[in-house]
């Protein structure tokens, strides 16, 4: 391989490890708000119980974003030196905003909610965590304000090669922004709501009849129920979004080859071919492609050949890997529907957590973690979709690469899979240790209180 290819994997896999966590702090911090208002509103400890716990999944996911994260702004410089070249001049400010309007947002007010439950008014540790949480969204807000830009770039103009704002609204509200912004925040709901549903069915299969236990898969499947339609919908906004400015990309995620071809099917199965430019075992819905797609039984979309330069250059994406990862998050969108109105029926039949079959909670703790299925999976799709441009239509990925040996990169990218592969498990058995803890009932070193929120229930009670 080299080095063109060995940077984007090891960009890939950077972003790849990166993104698991925020995709956790953004919803979290909201669904701790809504314990904390909960409790608050009804002086139920149970809501200030699950708060204790879920905090600590915030404190350590949002550790982990922040350490992953700084990683990434050296690859801007080591590996992709003609991106900052070439569009540093938005991409700099807009990177910018994130750390000033966010970033210190989270900094100067984690403390307090993470320490200050005790020590603070109760009005002022509910304002630190709704900042907080605002802080994580508007976080999301500028990356993906510069994310959505490299897709649909607006609001520029080129002067030497090197590109120049010449509109700023129209940078930040680019067009592909709302939609993959929305999309982004429901992802994240729904990585939370199977998280909240997976840590908590671990702890009740292990014997914890806590009632924040309770609380939480409550809240966690009803969270998933809600929000997984409404994702459907807006996931195929952002389809018609995408084919509008982004044509090749949807060609590659249906495996469309023939622009000329009317009605287009919908592909359930195939083997793409990019040698011989067509499917291999094809499984297809006649027509349903084009209703989809253009909402006509009729309607054409333009195929992947209609990217192909008369001298042969393909100006597609790979096709099989986005095709693939487009059919891995959609699937797994599909079993978190089932699941959840599944959950939602057996909880209001038997009313509450009590009313869920063995196998359902073992279901559960099985897709505790399918939202980070799900978000790779897109992300995958969004941004090699994008290829071969790293700024559509202005900067070739080839182009902002740098000139250093591949070996040197094989090396330091064995070195980040090695220390990533160690996080995640690291990461992965604190949760679980967590868990295990608060199922026997057993303080944590971090944050000990007592359960069921008694010194929160004391502290809003009024005095005889």
């Amino acid at each position: 391989m080299d080095t063109l290819i060995l940077s984007r994997i090891q960009f890939g896999a950077n972003i790849s490890f990166h993104i698991l966590f925020p995709t956790i702090t953004i919803a979290l911090g909201w669904v701790l708000l809504f314990f904390k208002l909960r409790f608050q509103a009804t002086g139920d400890g149970k809501w200030m119980e699950a708060y204790r716990f879920w905090v600590k999944v915030f404190a350590l996911s949002f550790a982990m974003g922040v350490v992953s994260g700084i990683t990434m702004s050296f690859q801007f410089g080591t590996n992709w030196p003609g991106f900052m070249e070439h569009v540093g001049n938005i991409a700099g400010p807009l990177l910018a905003y994130e750390v000033m309007t966010a970033f210190f947002l989270e900094a100067v007010f984690l403390g307090i909610m993470l320490f200050g439950v005790s020590r603070v008014p109760p009005w002022l540790h509910t304002l630190a965590t709704f900042l907080v949480a605002f802080g994580t969204t508007m976080s999301a807000f500028w990356i993906l304000v510069l994310n959505s830009w490299m897709h649909t770039p607006q609001g520029y103009e080129i002067r030497d090669g090197v590109a120049y704002a010449t509109n700023w609204l129209e940078i930040i509200f680019n067009p592909s922004l709302p939609y993959r912004f929305s999309h982004t925040l429901l992802a994240s709901g729904l990585t939370v709501a199977f998280l909240l549903a997976g840590l908590s069915a671990f702890r009740w299969l292990r014997g914890d009849r806590s009632d924040g236990v309770r609380a939480a898969m409550r809240t966690g499947v009803t969270l998933g129920a809600l929000l997984i339609p409404v994702q459907i919908f807006v996931g195929d906004m952002h389809g018609l979004n995408t084919l509008e400015h982004q044509p090749a990309k949807v060609a590659a995620m249906e495996g469309h080859w023939d622009g000329d071809k009317s009605p287009v099917p919908l592909v359930l199965f195939a083997l793409p071919n990019a040698e011989t430019r067509e499917n291999d075992f094809e499984i297809a819905i006649p027509y349903l492609g084009s209703l989809i797609l253009t909402h006509s039984l009729d309607g054409k979309i333009p195929g992947l050949n209609d990217f192909v330069t008369e001298d042969g250059e393909v100006l597609h994406p790979p096709v099989a890997k986005v095709f693939w990862s487009f059919r891995v998050m959609v699937a797994t969108g599909m079993a978190m529907l089932v699941m959840s109105w599944a959950a939602m029926w057996f909880m209001r039949r038997g009313r509450g957590i009590e009313g869920l079959p063995k196998p359902m909670l073992y279901g559960f703790v099985a897709m505790g973690f399918s939202g980070w299925i799900a978000t790779l999976a897109g992300w995958y799709t969004t941004e090699i979709g994008r290829q071969p441009w790293l700024v559509d239509g202005v900067l070739r990925t080839a182009d902002a690469v740098a000139d250093v040996p591949a070996g040197m990169v094989l090396g330091t990218l064995l070195a980040y899979l090695a220390v990533y592969a160690a996080l995640i498990f690291c990461y992965i058995s604190v949760l679980t240790y967590l868990a295990a803890k608060a199922a026997k009932g057993e303080p944590t070193r971090i944050f000990d209180t007592p359960r069921s929120g008694e010194a929160e229930v004391r502290a809003i009670t009024p005095a005889e």
